[in-house]
């Protein structure tokens, strides 16, 4: 095993004292080919160009000597300390730290960042990433080939946001382009960058001065609001006591996109979109598009409203992870179920009707659970019956997918 493993963080800055001296002892160094480049590398140290970390990490740990591990940024944010700590390696490090990629773009875009939500995009992330830049107002994007800007924009087809592109930072070649999100993929860009992904209103969802990132007191507390909260008058796919169930067995999430279909007020939309995931709100009634949208801004959330009729509308939305029915009954469940959806939720008036949509969903492979719901509000006044409604609550999981 190596006898010390440093890791050294370098943002284009002059090296530090601490820094130098870690390198001139080294007899091993990995990094990008712009790390081996610096005249501090000894010329006598063995040299290993730093692609897969992991790699990197079982030939240090096989190392007799001194290795340093040079990486943009702050190793240890979203860098190489995490995998080099791992316990099959069995590596002790000590790291020299420098400004993240993040708190470096930001600065050069001349914008505060602990408001900020920080993702890392890759090939397999990436579509988690860009529901992220869709439910919330300002994120940062560590990008890699193949999950840069242009796919990032390409994903965020429908959604207008501002990209602040922050190309191979601290180096001689450095370039800051702003770009709306359409335009991101008529341009190459070159690695490694950074996007500040803007766009939205901050409204009341508008993050305090004591937490980094989205405020969690931002809006009134609590959730599944009485029907005042939405300005009253809901239909009956968005009592309390439904809504409370749909959310707690679709668990909205950040990273998931969420498909509300028959957005009615936009309580639930509203609310899965507080909860931090992405919601596309649909509903073919322009009344209950505007309502929605108004809802939104009025919460200050992210969200996406689509007119037109389920299930022909549903064919050019992105992928869902979960989705609420609220409208349109099993042929919109079966549409929906042929997406693939990881969670489905949906309610019934009848338990015929329940049970032909409980059976599609398990001809599509679904796991499926169904709740009769009967709740009854009392005017606590005189104690007398104010409202009473029965529903049957329909699930569907896919078993083979992780929750």
């Amino acid at each position: 095993m190596a006898d010390r493993v440093t890791v050294i963080g370098w943002d284009g800055s002059p090296l530090t004292a601490a820094a130098r001296a870690a390198l001139g002892a080294a007899t091993l160094v990995a990094g990008a080919a712009h790390h081996l480049a610096l005249p501090e590398v000894p010329p006598a140290a063995e040299r290993i160009r730093l692609g897969s970390v992991a790699l990197a990490a079982r030939r240090i740990a096989a190392h007799r000597g001194t290795a340093v591990v040079l990486a943009d940024g702050d190793p240890g944010f979203f860098g190489v300390v995490r995998t080099l700590r791992a316990p099959e390696f069995g590596l002790e490090v000590e790291v020299v730290p420098a400004v993240s990629s993040v708190a470096a773009a930001f600065a050069r875009a001349g914008m505060p960042w602990d408001d900020a939500q920080v993702v890392v995009a890759h090939p397999r992330t990436l579509r988690r990433a860009v529901n992220v830049c869709r439910a919330h107002p300002k994120v940062a994007v560590l990008t890699s080939p193949g999950a840069g800007p242009a796919e990032l924009g390409l994903l965020l087809e429908g959604v207008h946001r501002t990209f602040v592109i922050c190309e191979e930072l601290g180096t001689e070649r450095e370039q800051v382009s702003v770009v709306t999100s359409d335009k991101a993929a008529d341009h190459t860009w070159r690695d490694p960058n950074v996007v500040i992904v803007i766009g939205g209103p901050a409204g009341a969802g508008e993050p305090g001065d004591w937490i980094a990132g989205r405020d969690p007191a931002a809006g009134p507390r609590g959730w599944s609001l009485p029907a005042e909260a939405y300005g009253g008058d809901l239909g009956e796919a968005e009592t309390g006591l439904l809504r409370t169930c749909q959310l707690a067995r679709l668990g909205p999430r950040p990273g998931d996109l969420v498909w509300d279909i028959g957005c009615g007020s936009g309580a639930f939309a509203t609310e899965a979109a507080r909860l931090g995931a992405a919601v596309i709100a649909v509903d073919h009634d322009p009344d209950a598009c505007a309502r929605t949208e108004s809802t939104a801004r009025r919460f200050g959330v992210q969200l996406q409203v689509v007119r037109g009729t389920a299930p022909h509308v549903l064919e050019n939305l992105p992928e869902p992870d979960v989705v609420r029915v609220g409208g349109g009954g099993a042929a919109v469940v079966s549409a929906v179920a042929d997406r693939r959806a990881q969670r489905i939720v949906t309610h019934a008036a009848t338990r015929d009707a329940a049970e032909l949509v409980g059976r599609d969903l398990s001809e599509h492979g679904y796991h499926v659970e169904c709740t009769l719901l009967q709740s009854l509000e009392l005017d606590t006044r005189a104690w007398t019956e104010k409202e009473r409604s029965v529903a049957f609550l329909l699930s569907g999981v896919l078993p083979e997918r992780s929750p």
